[in-house]
């Protein structure tokens, strides 16, 4: 008896699309009125997977002049195969930056085509560890003001009953420290006492200036989450603010590679990774592992749609960002975006195949670059 050859990824097509913001946004080390998204389609058959990174435009040149070449006419089926082949194409035009962010686009593309080859949602493909993943509603931005930022925190806390939610800090690289504070006074009394309450400073602080303001949060407000409170480059800063507080520190958004998870860790109570970063859900989820080897659990950064269905599959998940741009892009673009009321998203719970997400072409068609 023999077997049905394997079927082939046929083509591989990108498209960069622009989204102005509702609102201006920043946090603590930049500011952006746009998001940008490089959104690769492979096709194999009359089946087709989406993949996207959020970042530079660049990225797009880099699929179709790097990658493209070493996923078509390759099994659809073998997707670490692909990403390997990638991961070595781009060795003299670089793994880590824009190289990364074309990668991982096209890796979740393919994952997301093989589970619509065998018509399953992603997580069933995969194997899950769990049915819900917990999220957490991410924003209020420095440049919001009070209004807004206390809008956006009801939102999610009294209409979606989100339980736990994040706040931007460290304003203009940790120069406006009355403002942070103030900033998280009100979020806490927007949230109540029950809600765990996170900040972001994006690396803004220095360390001393970190430990010493990490003090006054915890203490005040019952921060419970401190994400970059310096540099994500410094690690001995990272372990020295970690040690100093009382609350978890947490990093990683910007790590490319294993060997840099591997080496964050120690630094942190918590790891982050970004899929439309890292390498794609191949490498997510090797990074997953990379945590729980030194006993500490993995948050998904941004980009929930692509996280969703791999994070049922990892054993020590802490949760997924639930992050307002992002959100809002994925719930204009596409059919069956998730729904976290009640603080948690349950992927693949419709049966849909792959991700689950179909394509709202008006809105493609409307956002998309001219010459893409």
């Amino acid at each position: 008896m023999t077997s049905a050859p394997a079927p082939v990824v046929d083509a591989l097509t990108v498209q960069v699309l622009d989204f102005p913001t509702d609102a201006p946004e920043a946090d603590g080390t930049a500011s952006w009125d746009s998001t940008t998204m490089v959104l690769v389609q492979a096709d194999s058959g009359t089946a087709s997977g989406l993949g996207w990174t959020y970042g530079a435009a660049g990225a797009a040149s880099v699929v179709h002049d790097l990658l493209a070449d070493c996923v078509v006419g390759r099994s659809a089926w073998d997707v670490p195969a692909a990403n390997e082949a990638m991961t070595r194409a781009l060795r003299n035009a670089g793994r880590p930056g824009i190289g990364g962010y074309a990668l991982s686009a096209v890796d979740v593309a393919l994952w997301d085509l093989k589970a619509r080859l065998l018509q399953l949602p992603l997580a069933d493909v995969l194997g899950r560890a769990r049915r819900s993943v917990p999220v957490y509603g991410s924003g209020g931005f420095t440049s919001y003001d009070d209004a807004r930022t206390e809008g956006q925190l009801r939102a999610w806390t009294e209409d979606r009953r989100i339980p736990r939610v994040k706040i931007k800090i460290g304003e203009g690289w940790g120069s406006e420290e009355r403002r942070d504070l103030a900033r998280v006074e009100l979020a806490r009394k927007t949230v109540g006492p029950d809600v765990e309450l996170y900040v972001d400073a994006n690396g803004g602080y220095g360390v001393t200036q970190a430990i010493r303001l990490g003090r006054a949060l915890v203490r005040e407000h019952d921060v419970r989450w401190f994400e970059e409170p310096c540099s994500s480059d410094d690690l001995p800063g990272l372990a020295r603010i970690r040690d100093a507080l009382d609350t978890e520190v947490a990093a990683g958004e910007y790590g490319f590679t294993l060997p840099y998870f591997d080496a964050m860790a120690p630094a942190v109570d918590c790891l982050q990774a970004d899929a439309t970063r890292c390498g794609g859900l191949t490498v997510w989820l090797r990074a997953a592992a990379v945590a729980q080897a030194h006993g500490l659990q993995l948050s998904g950064h941004c980009a929930p749609h692509v996280h969703a269905h791999a994070a049922c599959a990892v054993p020590n998940l802490r949760h997924l960002e639930w992050f307002h741009d992002h959100v809002r892009i994925e719930a204009r673009l596409f059919e069956g975006h998730l729904d976290p009321t009640g603080g948690e998203i349950r992927p693949g719970e419709s049966g849909a195949p792959g991700l689950g997400l179909t394509p709202r072409h008006d809105v493609l068609e409307r956002h998309r670059r001219p010459g893409t």
